[in-house]
């Protein structure tokens, strides 16, 4: 996406077809950009799988500032046994008691797999360290043994990929709300995201401390503008694609097999068969609210 393309009519006119009044992205453009954009995705998927090549890509930002829409379009076209997201619950007691790493490591890809984390182990320098879950030991240890991490998964061939979706307060106020009011969004706030919202100063802090420690020249921080969702997907994922270098591979072409007769076959009386109703002849029958 580029608004300073070149174009064969009026730069302005363009703007207008492609920005709403309030200077978000319109739908339709939106909606248009992202088709394409799946496609190669999809030409990436088969360039992995092909290649046997082992991508890890880290979401990682505040609480509502659209991690999950970006991952859910990156997988709508792909095949989830190649492309496959991580969203790791609480440690169990267990897991507490490992290294710290050793719960993430298991969910490393394989070749010809790509894994998508919804937050990782940036956790510890995140949330556990805002919020106290973890120790100032714990915490700086951390920080020290990150770039050694992920150095040894850049050297065993992993392509390491990792963003930052950055939201103001305002807006994540506004999607809060909108949460809230929201019954099928409800789901999406917790606890910890109200607490969030009384240490945005802490996280501030804390996010630029890892910044400092693991923004490295191996494994860089790439920081995405998220106050527009739909411009933000389309900018992560044009990225996604600009830093995995991939060939188009052709596709083995497909032709079906002909239809098999079976003259002696009969199928079963319909009205011995369970069908469900058909809601849409009925519009009368709703759920009540």
């Amino acid at each position: 996406m580029n608004l300073n393309s070149p174009n064969n009519f009026n730069e302005d006119e363009k703007i207008v077809k492609i920005l709403r009044p309030n200077g978000k992205l319109s739908r339709k453009y939106y909606e248009s950009e992202l088709v394409l954009l799946q496609v190669q995705l999809a030409r990436l998927q088969r360039y992995i799988r092909v290649k046997k090549k082992r991508i890890v890509v880290l979401f990682e930002g505040r609480d509502a500032a659209g991690k999950g829409g970006a991952i859910k379009r990156i997988l709508a076209p792909l095949n989830p046994r190649i492309c496959r997201v991580v969203a790791l619950a609480k440690p169990t007691e267990r897991e507490s008691s490992q290294w710290y790493f050793q719960r993430y490591v298991q969910h490393l890809p394989a070749g010809g797999e790509m894994v998508l984390f919804d937050r990782s182990w940036y956790n510890r320098a995140g949330v556990e360290r805002v919020m106290g879950f973890c120790t100032e030991k714990e915490y700086w240890e951390f920080l020290r043994q990150c770039p050694m991490f992920e150095r040894m998964l850049i050297q065993s061939g992993i392509i390491l990929i990792k963003y930052w979706f950055s939201v103001s307060a305002e807006e994540q106020e506004r999607r809060f709300r909108r949460r809230i009011q929201d019954p099928t969004r409800r789901w999406k706030i917790s606890p910890m995201d109200l607490k969030s919202r009384a240490k945005w100063v802490e996280y501030s802090k804390a996010k630029d401390q890892m910044f400092l420690n693991t923004d490295l020249p191996d494994s860089p921080w790439w920081v995405i503008e998220a106050n527009d969702k739909r411009r933000a997907r389309l900018n992560c994922i044009h990225h996604l694609l600009s830093q995995i270098p991939y060939d188009t591979i052709k596709p083995q072409e497909v032709s079906l097999p002909p239809l098999q007769k079976g003259h002696e076959y009969q199928r079963p009386a319909m009205n011995s068969q369970r069908f469900v109703p058909d809601q849409i002849a009925q519009p009368d029958q709703s759920f009540e609210n």
